[in-house]
């Protein structure tokens, strides 16, 4: 998840720059780089890729792999989590599971970040952080948030989970959530544009009545965890609408809310909560674009 603007770059367990399009400060793979375009303003159409980087048929194959570790986490997660765990205990399992699998959690160490996932509950909207103080509770909206690194390059998901019992004002809000997801994912092919995701999305979100958040956006992802384009998830010209090509990899993660778009961050300078203290869900793919369509990376139905 981008901020917007994003924090500034800095380096954590892997010794490698993470932030937006910057290199890595270890290693080098060949591969193919969008040229770049002169700037333009996103209402004069959408404009070439610039400084986005097309992965190598290696690379997308280490990418499935890191992809594949987040989904199969996630999975665990949603068939772990129960009322009296606390978000540390969740997070303590993510971080072993990702080790067991070959590879080391993204988030931790992430401009200081302390965790190996985000856990936001209820009308948290990202960025919460594991306490072995916050106790899952029924009812609860619980989003995780988690990553991968190995051999190179990240993965990243996301997903909500009800907490037993269910009830239909959060039940539909999750559904929303993920559809408009989905909604994004199906407009994924070379030769549309970042728009026609954010389209797609919005609309969804808006037809059952609910509101995207609009401080936080998806983003490239690969070598590093947050590389350009910024993918938004909402109609906008201050951002490049760039064209799709066969070999960009995104991280698309609507956010919804219950209420009104607008968030706070709290005093630990992480966690966003809704303003009007309404819920928030969100999901989050790693998808490939591809000739004819995508590739979801950390589909979980395959793990």
């Amino acid at each position: 998840m981008r901020f917007l603007p994003p924090p500034s770059a800095h380096y954590f367990e892997t010794g490698m720059n993470i932030l937006g399009a910057l290199r890595p400060t270890t290693g080098s793979l060949q591969r193919e780089t969008a040229k770049p375009t002169s700037p333009k303003s996103a209402k004069e159409g959408p404009r070439p890729a610039k400084g986005i980087e097309i992965k190598s048929l290696r690379e997308l194959d280490i990418m499935r792999e890191s992809g594949r570790i987040v989904a199969t986490v996630l999975k665990e997660l949603a068939a772990t989590i129960q009322p009296g765990m606390t978000t540390m205990d969740l997070d303590a399992l993510a971080e072993k599971r990702i080790r067991e699998m070959g590879a080391v959690p993204s988030f931790k160490g992430y401009c200081n970040y302390p965790a190996s996932i985000c856990i936001s509950i209820n009308d948290e909207v990202v960025h919460g952080i594991p306490s072995a103080k916050r106790v899952i509770r029924p009812g609860d909206l619980v989003k995780i948030d988690t990553g991968a690194f190995q051999n190179g390059f990240h993965g990243d998901s996301c997903i909500t989970v009800m907490v037993p019992p269910v009830n239909d004002r959060a039940a539909r809000l999750m559904q929303v959530a993920e559809q408009a997801l989905y909604a994004g994912i199906a407009k994924v092919k070379a030769g549309n544009c970042l728009l026609d995701i954010a389209g797609a999305i919005e609309d969804c979100v808006k037809a059952a009545g609910y509101t995207v958040v609009e401080d936080f956006t998806g983003h490239g992802v690969g070598r590093n965890l947050h590389e350009e384009p910024s993918v938004f998830n909402f109609r906008t010209r201050q951002m490049p609408n760039v064209r799709l090509r066969a070999g960009m990899t995104l991280a698309i993660e609507p956010i919804v809310n219950e209420g009104k778009k607008a968030v706070r961050i709290l005093a630990d300078k992480w966690t966003a909560v809704t303003v009007d203290r309404k819920l928030s869900a969100q999901f989050e793919h790693t998808v490939l674009v591809t000739e004819d369509g995508y590739e979801i990376f950390t589909d979980r139905s395959k793990v």
